[in-house]
């Protein structure tokens, strides 16, 4: 079926500007994770419609999936060029400035990270109600230091104005931050709260069983909330909670409850990193 959608995609390069149909076809191979044979056509594309700003901005991220660097930077400055005033183009150009900087050499990586924080606050000036934008400046802040524009007192700053346009997502803004600064009763307290609210919650229960997983707190209490998802229905493959039950069971001393969560991660999905990473250490550690 992707063949199919590529070859067709290809062959009707001259309508991606004017029709859905070759976009709907690119977000195809997208949602499969194709980014080789996305970026085949989406090359073939801006060669077609060289002024065509959502065609490099697609382009940009199949770079960016493929840790190309060097050719995400430049098809994601393109698209801000030729559509300046689009906020989440900004974003996803400070999103290669990023990796940008993760890859440069040390002269070069203060640079770099200096630009990425600048398109983020571009993406967040052309649109205030950008939750993205304002998650990616949060995250940088959290990472970076201050004399490049970092630190985490800006973080909170910016989990405050993404809890005030999407509460929930505020609530994860505010997670991230606690638990990175180890605060996590406030961390869990956030997700307690949310069950009260709505019980049975999916992202607060799995919010739990991920608190638990990194801080090696309430782990019986994060283990029953990540069962209690596989019960849900459509979750019982869901590779994020397998993973977590598996970090939880190797804290508690289950080495080989943990593989085996690790292995069912990997039926939900054979290319979910985390898993294939977690169970490649466990292996290495086991005598």
């Amino acid at each position: 079926m992707l063949r199919y959608l590529l070859l067709l995609a290809v062959a009707v390069l001259p309508a991606f500007a004017e029709d859905n149909t070759l976009r709907d076809q690119v977000t195809e191979l997208f949602k499969h994770r194709q980014w080789a044979e996305a970026q085949v056509v989406l090359e073939k594309i801006t060669v077609a419609e060289p002024a065509n700003a959502l065609a490099w901005h697609y382009l940009g991220q199949t770079y960016l999936a493929r840790n190309d660097a060097e050719n995400a930077v430049s098809a994601l400055e393109k698209s801000t060029t030729l559509a300046p005033e689009n906020s989440e183009y900004q974003r996803i150009y400070g999103d290669a400035c990023g990796l940008s900087a993760i890859k440069a050499g040390l002269l070069s990586k203060m640079g770099w990270a200096k630009k990425c924080k600048a398109a983020y606050d571009k993406a967040i000036e052309l649109d205030p109600k950008n939750v993205r934008a304002r998650y990616s400046a949060m995250e940088y802040c959290r990472q970076a230091p201050g004399f490049i524009g970092g630190g985490m007192d800006k973080a909170y700053e910016q989990a405050a104005e993404i809890k005030k346009l999407d509460p929930a997502r505020g609530r994860q803004a505010y997670s991230t931050l606690y638990t990175a600064d180890k605060k996590y009763p406030e961390a869990f307290a956030l997700y307690e709260e949310a069950l009260q609210e709505k019980p049975g919650d999916d992202d607060a229960l799995y919010n739990i069983g991920r608190i638990a997983a990194i801080s090696g707190q309430h782990l019986d209490r994060g283990l029953a909330t990540l069962k209690e998802i596989l019960t849900h229905p459509g979750k019982a493959n869901d590779a994020r909670v397998h993973t977590r039950i598996g970090n939880i069971l190797e804290k508690q001393g289950d080495n080989a409850g943990a593989k085996a969560a690790y292995a069912a991660a990997l039926v939900g999905d054979p290319k979910f990193v985390q898993a294939l990473e977690a169970l490649r250490k466990l292996k290495e550690n086991s005598p």
